[in-house]
């Protein structure tokens, strides 16, 4: 039931591993020294000082005469630095004057009490320096001033100084230490991202403990046998799909010199069928194996380029984009994967809409049409390799299959996704979502 409230990132957690045990050390430190150090301190000097007010006052109460008296205050202020002042014909006041900052008023009023046996009034908030006490005799009251650091424990102020200045400094220490910790895990946590975005990152080193860079280290050789099996799969796909030309030349040749025939005619038919699929997979391979870097640029002229190549093809599609939107993208990828919605949906639909907009730092390129859309259960299965439908909507007509696929995959190598949903439009609306 606390997890919710718990720190989440690393930083914070840490923090509060390395912080909050120094503080509770702290509090516990100081919990000690003021219940049972300071404490005892300040009952002490109070048993002290109230001792020797029992005794002047036992003195004065003796005291045969003013001379006496006398005798008895320059001792008390010579040998005890009390000051004694004599009121005849007065009372104590009824209420004390206690300090409300003064955490020790009930100890020097226990200590009062166990010395004396006059009735006493005490003062420990008009003098800064001295505590004042009256004790009240038959005949007036003995008014008393001690210096306070005699009655109480006056390093309690300087104590806490130390205590909270030590602890601020540990803990900002303790910050930089963790900040610079941090950093390394964060660089290497942008390097992935920036890499799973279809972005190298070719400056991202290593940094930081030994654990972390271990993990640098090991992300790095991760990355580039990823690019290893991505360009060995490219320069396969290219190499088969280049081999297959020439056997397929030979077929054409041999074709063209047959008689025309249904069954001639059916076998050139197929040939042309192979000679577009060889094509777009060397198409395929050219994509995919294309060193184009991410760049960031306005998504509305990249829209307004698809709308001019339809309306050059002689169909038109309506676009909306919100004035400088940028996305940070392989600009020819990106128009590639959103033209080939723009040409599947003008296939099958008679309008078809182009939409972008903001979506909780996304942005969501929607393709719309008012075709006969295809079975939601279906919306997966299309975005397979060679996937082909046979129904009213056959999404790779005059293809093979891979144009959903390479969407998808444009979409996924920036960090992003492709996803098919019903158009509001009626048809079939196709979505692809990339981080900003």
């Amino acid at each position: 039931m606390f997890r919710r409230y718990l720190p989440k990132s690393l930083y914070a957690r840490v923090l509060w591993i390395v912080i909050l045990p120094i503080f509770l050390m702290q509090a516990v430190i100081t919990y000690v020294f003021f219940d049972r150090h300071w404490d005892l301190v300040s009952a002490n000097l109070s048993a002290n000082v109230t001792g020797q007010i029992a005794l002047v006052t036992r003195l004065y109460e003796q005291g045969a005469d003013e001379a006496a008296r006398t005798a008895i205050n320059e001792m008390a202020l010579n040998d005890l630095d009390l000051s004694v002042r004599f009121d005849p014909g007065t009372n104590i006041p009824a209420t004390d004057e206690l300090s409300i900052f003064n955490v020790y008023n009930s100890t020097l009023a226990r200590e009062l009490g166990e010395s004396l046996e006059r009735p006493y009034w005490f003062n420990t908030r008009t003098w800064p320096a001295f505590v004042e006490v009256r004790v009240q005799l038959d005949d007036g009251q003995l008014i008393f001033f001690a210096y306070r650091d005699r009655v109480f424990a006056t390093t309690g102020p300087i104590f806490l100084f130390w205590l909270v200045g030590t602890s601020i400094l540990l803990g900002w220490i303790a910050i930089i230490f963790l900040r610079n910790q941090v950093r390394s895990i964060l660089q290497l946590a942008s390097a992935a991202e920036a890499f799973g975005r279809g972005r190298d990152a070719p400056d991202f080193r290593p940094s930081g403990a030994t654990e972390v860079r271990k993990a640098g280290y090991a992300f790095i050789a991760m990355r580039e046998r990823l690019k290893r099996q991505l360009e060995q799969r490219m320069a396969m796909l290219a190499g088969v799909s280049h081999d297959l030309r020439t056997p397929l030349t030979r077929i054409k040749l041999a074709l063209a010199m047959q008689p025309d025939t249904s069954e001639v005619e059916a076998l050139r038919e197929d040939v042309l069928e192979m000679e577009r699929m060889v094509e777009a997979y060397l198409e395929f391979a050219r994509d995919e194996a294309a060193d184009e870097a991410a760049e960031p640029f306005r998504l509305n002229e990249l829209i307004a380029e698809i709308e001019s190549d339809a309306r050059r093809a002689g169909r038109a599609v309506s676009t909306e984009s919100q004035a400088g939107l940028v996305v940070t993208a392989r600009r020819s990828a990106l128009k590639r994967a959103i033209g080939n919605l723009v040409n599947n949906g003008l296939r099958h639909a008679e309008s078809v809409w182009v939409s972008a907009r903001p979506a909780n730092k996304h942005v969501e390129i929607h393709v719309d049409d008012d075709g006969p859309g295809i079975d939601p259960e279906k919306y997966e299965d299309v975005f397979k390799p060679f996937t082909r439908l046979d129904e009213a909507r056959g999404l790779s007509e005059g293809g093979v299959g891979l144009g959903l696929t390479v969407v998808r995959d444009i979409a996924r190598a920036h960090g992003g996704d492709a996803t098919l949903s019903p158009s509001p439009h009626g048809g079939l609306r196709a979505t692809i979502r990339l981080p900003v």
